[in-house]
């Protein structure tokens, strides 16, 4: 992941702090170069996320015109920890994508695969 997206999705957090931040992670294969912030258009956003529909929309036709492919997600937990909580346990589609979770300045990567989240390690890099 490049320092700037790692900075990108913390800054997203402390701002939308009390509530979920959430964005899009983009990029090329399996790395990370980018961290779209989107609105959070769940009726409960202290404590939920959901991606404006929208944002998901653009991101998927930028990448199908050759634009950074959409490699995952990310959100921020105000309250608890950078790992997947049940409310995320019961959303999460298995479906291969990268989800960043951040909680404060901590950011955790996990992998939505069909039997559950498993963690990832990353390191910060310059592009």
């Amino acid at each position: 992941m490049t320092s700037q997206a790692l900075g990108q999705i913390r800054a997203a957090a402390a701002a939308a702090h009390p509530r979920e931040a959430c964005g899009i992670l983009l990029g090329t294969g399996t790395r990370i170069t980018a961290a779209r912030e989107a609105a959070n258009v769940h009726a409960s956003p202290q404590t939920h996320f959901e991606i404006d529909p929208q944002a998901l929309i653009d991101a998927h036709r930028q990448a199908r015109g050759g634009g950074a492919q959409v490699l995952g997600y990310f959100h921020s937990h105000p309250s608890g920890p950078p790992e997947p909580s049940a409310t995320d346990r019961a959303c999460a589609a298995g479906d291969g994508k990268v989800w960043a979770i951040v909680a404060g300045t901590e950011v955790r990567l996990w992998r939505d695969d069909p039997e559950g989240f498993v963690p990832l390690s990353y390191s910060a890099c310059d592009p």
